[in-house]
């Protein structure tokens, strides 16, 4: 099942997001260059990169390794070293939008409502999402073999990551009309099942329990729904059926609040640059 939390690691394999296409400045670069992306696993990647930065302190393709390190940390929920990745990326290209969007999302999702640097990781996760949205808005494709409609929806999951990360810290924040605003956006850009989970737990919390379940019933028309999504989804279907009877105020499904629980996505694809 294809998700949000990365695009597909292909996409960066030719070309770092924000800048001109790298080159490769002899045989031993490629081949270490080809390691990171025939890397079967998150870590194997991670020790990839790392061999690639070493080996070759002047290679162009810094800002791409730094990001497949990033995301693969991502995959293990490894939050810590995906910000030093994600951070070391955007040093090498400023333009890099897809590591303002780990960290906008990563950053928002361990944000508590009683962190006393509560509103200074949101009010950073909110710039970060928004500074890569205004990028991909515009944006080129990173690499000219990528179809164009491939690149029109890589985008739209681009921008969808954005609403969510804010749709997150509006959660946080409980502002919840607004979060129920941003997870529709993030779902008219790009659907996910994780983020319809969301939305019904933002309708819950808003006291709009008709319009949890409306959402909630868009489930069915999605495929390979994964079943810690379709748990969540019951829980906050339930949360719906109590609110109507008056029985009890709403509690959001943990999968579905901004924590380190999040509702769960199967792994990013790890597909192989083009050659």
């Amino acid at each position: 099942m294809r998700t949000r939390i990365a695009i597909s690691f292909a996409l960066v394999a030719g070309l770092a997001l924000g800048q001109a296409q790298p080159k490769p400045k002899s045989q031993k670069e490629v081949e270490a260059i080809q390691a990171i992306f025939s890397a079967q696993d998150p870590d194997s990647r991670i020790a990839a990169a790392e061999k690639l930065l070493t080996d070759f302190a002047d290679t162009e393709f810094k800002a791409i390794a730094l990001q497949v390190a990033a995301a693969s940390a991502q995959q293990k929920n490894d939050f810590e070293k995906m910000v030093v990745y994600a951070e070391r990326t955007i040093e090498a290209d400023p333009k890099n939008y897809a590591a303002m969007l780990m960290l906008a999302n990563g950053i928002a999702q361990r944000t508590r409502e009683f962190d006393l640097d509560k509103e200074e990781k949101l009010t950073r996760s909110e710039k970060y999402a928004k500074n890569a949205m205004d990028i991909v808005k515009t944006a080129a494709k990173p690499r000219p073999d990528i179809p164009d409609a491939d690149w029109e929806s890589a985008k739209k999951s681009y921008l969808a990551q954005g609403y969510e990360a804010l749709g997150l810290g509006a959660m946080v924040r409980k502002k919840y009309g607004d979060a129920a605003t941003q997870f529709q956006a993030a779902l008219d850009a790009s659907p996910e099942p994780a983020t319809v989970v969301r939305l019904a737990a933002a309708y819950n919390l808003a006291n709009k329990p008709d319009d949890a379940i409306a959402a909630l019933d868009k489930l069915n028309t999605m495929a390979d729904v994964h079943p810690a999504i379709k748990s969540a989804a019951a829980q906050e279907r339930n949360n719906s059926v109590k609110l109507k009877g008056g029985t009890g105020a709403a509690k959001p499904a943990t999968p579905a609040a901004p924590a380190p629980g999040a509702v769960p996505t199967a792994p990013a694809p790890t597909t192989p640059p083009a050659k």
